[in-house]
């Protein structure tokens, strides 16, 4: 929903066409919405921050071949940075890090 509503920016032309317009909007919509839904039993910082990421990776790899964006390696390390850290944002969550990696540490959870 988040990437469709990004590329869909796009086509829209800046809001000047209709239907692509209309279209944008809906998935904008319903995309925070979404992320509204997934907020009642997430923290907010992690929903957001996994919405907007999964939303830039999403919207990257579809631009690449909807719009012949360029690949080079910096675009391509960002975004598995960007991966890295929604998954990493996943592990903290349910507590496979916390207890398997850091158990020594002195903090408590």
């Amino acid at each position: 929903m988040e990437s469709g509503g990004a590329l869909g920016l796009k086509y829209s032309d800046g809001f000047t066409r209709l239907w692509p317009a209309v279209v944008t909007v809906v998935l904008m919509l319903r995309s925070v919405w979404l992320l509204a839904a997934a907020m009642k039993t997430l923290p907010v910082g992690t929903a957001y921050a996994v919405w907007v990421g999964i939303g830039a990776v999403g919207t990257a790899v579809a631009a690449v071949s909807l719009f012949h964006e360029p690949v080079n390696l910096m675009r391509v390390a960002g975004n598995l940075l960007i991966f890295a850290g929604i998954v990493a944002l996943k592990f903290a969550g349910s507590g496979i890090v916390r207890w398997a990696i850091l158990p020594t540490l002195p903090l408590r959870f």
